[in-house]
């Protein structure tokens, strides 16, 4: 792992860091210099995402548990200050949504509040504990993340679509609000192989190559080398100026911007 970095020195708190996504942005993260805190709520994932980063060379800090109660992401981060003397980066990546996914007549309120406490709420909650540190610091990068679920209205994921859009317009609000301290917002929406893109192509591959015929690149995007490096940049000064922004790594499939 190279011994200088764009986020050498710096240090990040990452939610649903266990996989997929989350994994990737810890590795692009680790690559480039960064300490990393990682909260996943699987044990399994969680210690083999930290093996690995430490088997490169990496630092982080392995912290099992779930994004649903304010109480675990306070502590979460303040362990990630704790450890690492303080807090330059959040990445609010933790996501949920029932397999296969429901109409909404087909909805329960429980299951509906699961989808917007794994999604919104968890973000809101980081976004609001991590503000302080980045006061300290004086500035902040927050990378929330949105899905075309939201921005194209797909069916079955009404929930999701609702928590996704809901993100949007909160990190919109706190980088108005956030920008004269420093803290830069802004949002990720992808289209990668995630765990989740992998158990769809599995349930509906016909929808699933539908879907990839509409990216112009023709092909689904890496967790790491693609989404990995887009986080990289939105944490990094070379996005110094650039908050309130919506990204689409998604290979040119946004219909809807």
């Amino acid at each position: 792992m190279a011994s200088v970095g764009k986020l050498q020195g710096r240090v990040a708190f990452i939610t649903g860091a266990g996989r997929g996504i989350g994994r990737g942005i810890a590795l692009a993260f680790a690559r480039e210099g960064a300490s990393v805190g990682l909260l996943e709520v699987d044990g399994a994932l969680l210690a083999e995402t930290a093996k690995h980063l430490e088997g490169q060379g990496a630092k982080c800090l392995p912290i099992e548990g779930d994004v649903t109660t304010r109480a675990t992401c306070e502590a979460a981060i303040a362990r990630t200050v704790e450890t690492f003397g303080g807090l330059d980066v959040l990445v609010n990546n933790a996501a949920w949504t029932p397999t296969p996914g429901l109409l909404l007549a087909d909805f329960d309120d429980r299951t509906f509040a699961r989808v917007l406490e794994t999604n919104l709420w968890a973000t809101f909650w980081c976004m609001q504990t991590a503000r302080p540190h980045f006061l300290r610091r004086g500035k902040g990068s927050i990378i929330n993340f949105a899905s075309g679920s939201g921005t194209r209205g797909q069916e079955t994921q009404g929930a999701y679509a609702a928590a996704k859009e809901g993100i949007r317009g909160l990190s919109r609000v706190a980088a108005r609000e956030w920008g004269p301290d420093g803290i830069r917002v802004n949002v990720i929406c992808p289209f990668a192989n995630s765990p989740g893109m992998v158990e769809w192509s599995k349930l509906d591959p016909v929808a699933y190559a539908a879907q990839l015929e509409q990216i112009p690149l023709r092909r689904v995007g890496d967790c790491e080398d693609d989404v990995g490096r887009v986080a990289v940049f939105l944490a990094s000064d070379d996005s110094a100026y650039v908050t309130a922004q919506t990204m689409w790594v998604d290979g040119g499939s946004g219909t809807v911007r």
